[in-house]
């Protein structure tokens, strides 16, 4: 019975069906992907909607009522604030390059600081009781008590470092998104403010043409315009999208836009010029990578082609040797 159900698994027709249910079922789930992706971009769309709603709500309520400016964002509940609170890790671990790394890589708000906070002394202690749980009761004697220890304690020291790590990962994944989008964005600002939209207006438009290349730009430029809109100091939100970005050509945009304002230049004018400097960056970006990819093909050259071009070159003459000595 066994060896016919192997027979009936092996059988040529049930083998060609099931490759043909799988090359389906991928297919199909490749042709899906892009309708989730769109979701997800209209979703994170909403969201910065809502966000750019309750941050100009709270700047009319902060000047109608001075008095009332420390309610109006309401602090994370919970186990981790609890324990933040009680053991006032905020003074002890916040600072401002901590503050300022979580909005480089998306967070905003006091929640995502809890959290950060919370792992930031949680991680060490767990890595430091998991290793010394799994070196003195499940390794046994194999190792010294000294050495099971050193381990403990280098486990609780990378356990300081992953939540940076973490963040540090998500701040470079979210540039290389923005820096790639950037140059296109900056010539759409340039034609809608050649246009005669205003530059609130532009950033807006900007934000929703390129949610779909680039949905951390779109965030970013979100944000902008509705910090344009309601901040008395416009410089203050070129600034602020500088430090967000992280990124020298957006500093070096929001520095034109700046002085463009200050001095009275035409913003179309410094925008042409940082266009263009985008485009060269780009360009010059793009030769690097052609420039540096004959070193980077060396080795898989030499481990792939070269053995096979050599079995191809010499295989005959092999087998035509062996052929001769056998016949000898």
């Amino acid at each position: 019975m066994v060896f016919e159900a192997l027979s009936n698994l092996l059988d040529p027709n049930a083998v060609f069906l099931a490759l043909v249910a799988m090359a389906t079922f991928f297919t199909v789930v490749t042709l899906a992907m892009p309708l989730f992706e769109r979701d997800r971009v209209a979703k994170r769309m909403k969201a910065m909607a809502t966000e750019r709603d309750r941050m100009r709500a709270e700047r009319l309520a902060e000047l109608n009522a001075e008095s009332r400016r420390g309610q109006l964002r309401q602090k994370p509940k919970g186990f981790m604030q609890q324990i933040v609170d009680t053991l006032n890790l905020s003074s002890l671990l916040e600072t401002e390059d901590i503050k300022d790394k979580l909005k480089m890589a998306g967070f905003r708000g006091q929640n995502p600081l809890v959290v950060f906070l919370f792992f930031r002394f949680a991680l060490p202690i767990v890595m430091f009781v998991g290793a010394l749980v799994y070196l003195f009761v499940f390794r046994g004697n194999d190792i010294p008590p000294i050495i099971k220890l050193g381990i403990s304690l280098l486990a609780a020291y990378v356990g300081l470092y992953l939540p940076n790590i973490f963040l540090t990962n998500l701040i470079q994944k979210r540039q290389e998104s923005i820096a790639k989008a950037f140059p296109d964005a900056l010539d759409l600002l340039l034609i809608c403010v050649q246009s005669g939209m205003s530059i609130e207006a532009a950033f807006g438009k900007i934000s929703q043409e390129v949610a779909d290349q680039s949905v951390p730009l779109a965030e970013e430029l979100s944000l902008a315009t509705a910090e344009l809109s309601y901040l008395q100091d416009r410089r203050q939100a070129y600034e602020n999208l500088a430090k967000r970005t992280g990124i020298a050509a957006v500093k070096a945009t929001c520095t034109s836009l700046i002085q463009a304002e200050r001095y009275g230049t035409p913003i179309g004018q410094a925008l042409r010029v940082m266009a263009k400097e985008n485009r060269d960056m780009r360009m010059a970006e793009a030769e690097k990578k052609a420039a540096a990819l004959p070193p980077k093909l060396t080795v898989p050259m030499i481990v792939f082609f070269l053995p096979v071009l050599f079995v191809v070159i010499i295989g005959p003459a092999i087998v035509r040797v062996m052929r001769l000595r056998g016949g000898g």
